[in-house]
């Protein structure tokens, strides 16, 4: 078939995409990347599958299929072959000529290589979820919590059961066009404008739920600015991709806001070859955030507030996961973290090069011009005034959450995503929001307002109105 319907599994950062054409590599690089990838998941999940419901090959695809009843047929088309079970996904992905290898560039394998020998081998080459609706649909007039943010603040999350075979089933797929909708971001869950209870692990606390029970009156009064590998000089007033621009805030009607600026690491991650070329400077820093500012204090009414947080240490994923199993390696204890790390920078579809790689000289270096990008921000905040808001400035607390966690009998690499291996887990962010209001209630108490002695007759009167 030559159609280009196209179903999306993942934020197009992370790779994982079918389609009728699913393993077209003629597109360029990134096409060859997301390809190898897909195939390699793809064919993972069937021959696991085979494996826990000890079926055939054939067996297990057909079940794959019948677990997406909108897309039964599409599913057939894609996947029309037989898969060997002595022969791992890549194996399966190189033969069939899924996957090549361009001239020049490394052949990428997820799994070891097997001892068994084949010639082959020898051959070859946003929407509702994002902002609340208040009473009069549109018009905020209570005081509410912006976010902009990246994919973190944005909550990005693949479901842990696409990855376990053992746990696929109709119902593990439910969710899918709410996540297509999304792209894979579940802002409804998140640590700042989180209104629903979590259906994907953890609890949902979060900045506006808090505020809210501190005044009934703050219904509703959310914005989710954030998107997918966003940085800090595109959250700013730029011709060709400004999220900002679609903040609500009347300077004249509206009650202040609190608006918290979370671009936690794409400034220094990314998946360039030369990655410390393409991290963002301390100028650059600089000159982006006063952008961002500037425009805040043109749209913000008086009274408002503006939280610069800094960027986290990525050390962290590293050393808490690379010689854990990553849930598509857990059945066979066959792919850990570091594997998937390495064959995602061997495709160049790596989220993060930096700390997402086994050379510790680079990770290092990476938290270092982390560092000096949050001591920016943190000078800003010590240095700048405007008009119409105050600023203050909070160290992204990794390390206290972690430590919050141990002493509460958990693991630290239970705070990450596991599908990705990158993202804050709900856990973590119900753990950073807690910290975050402890530091507002001791430190900066007037921006969150105070406590409505009405809440009880509100809530007699309205009853629960659905948080959002």
């Amino acid at each position: 078939p030559t159609s280009w319907r196209t179903v999306i599994l993942a934020a197009p950062k992370h790779s994982l995409i079918f389609s009728q054409r699913a393993f077209s590599l003629s597109v360029g690089r990134w096409e060859t990347a997301s390809s190898v990838s897909r195939c390699v998941y793809v064919v993972s999940i069937i021959e696991q599958l085979a494996q826990v419901h000890n079926s055939t090959t054939k067996e297990a695809l057909e079940r794959l299929c019948n677990f997406l009843p909108e897309i039964n047929y599409l599913c057939f088309a894609t996947f029309p072959f037989r898969i060997e079970t002595e022969m791992n996904a890549d194996m399966v992905c190189y033969s069939l000529k899924l996957c090549k290898q361009d001239a020049g560039q490394p052949r990428c394998l997820l799994y070891h290589t097997p001892k068994v020998s084949y010639p082959w081998l020898s051959e070859m080459t946003e929407g509702y979820h994002w902002r609340g609706k208040d009473c009069n649909d549109g018009r905020p007039t209570s005081k509410g919590v912006i976010l902009l943010g990246d994919s973190a603040g944005a909550r990005f999350h693949i479901p842990t059961e696409w990855m376990t075979a053992a746990q696929l089933s109709l119902k593990s797929f439910s969710n899918l066009p709410l996540a297509f909708t999304n792209e894979l971001d579940w802002p409804q869950f998140s640590g700042t404008t989180g209104y629903l209870n979590s259906t994907i692990g953890g609890w949902t606390d979060s900045v506006y739920l808090r505020l809210y029970r501190r005044n009934r009156c703050n219904h509703r009064d959310f914005q989710n600015i954030s998107k997918n590998g966003i940085m800090s000089f595109i959250v700013n007033i730029t011709p060709c991709l400004p999220p900002i621009s679609s903040m609500a805030r009347n300077q004249l009607l509206d009650n202040p806001a609190i608006v918290i600026y979370a671009a936690i690491g794409n400034d220094v991650c990314n998946g360039k070859p030369d990655t410390v070329a393409h991290m963002t400077t301390p100028e650059q820093m600089h000159s982006n955030v006063m952008q961002t500012l500037d425009y805040l204090n043109g749209h913000l009414p008086k009274g408002s507030h503006v939280i610069l947080t800094g960027l986290v240490d990525g050390r962290f994923l590293w050393d808490q996961l690379h010689k854990r199993y990553h849930p598509l390696g857990q059945l066979n204890n066959d792919i850990t973290y570091e594997q998937l790390y390495s064959f995602l920078s061997c495709l160049q579809a790596n989220p993060c090069n930096d700390w997402l790689s086994s050379n510790k000289t680079l990770r290092d270096l990476t938290s270092e011009r982390a560092l000096q990008l949050s001591n920016v921000l943190k000078e800003i905040a010590r240095s700048k005034k405007y008009a119409n808001f105050d600023i203050f400035y909070m160290d992204f607390p990794l390390v206290e959450i972690a430590e919050e966690w141990h002493s509460r009998g958990g693991e630290a690499w239970q705070l990450i995503e596991p599908t990705d291996g990158f993202h804050p887990s709900q856990v973590f962010l119900k753990n950073k929001n807690v910290i975050f209001w402890q530091k507002a209630l001791r430190e900066w108490p007037h921006i969150l307002g105070k406590e409505n002695p009405f809440n009880k007759q509100i809530e007699d009167v309205f009853g629960d109105q659905g948080g959002y």
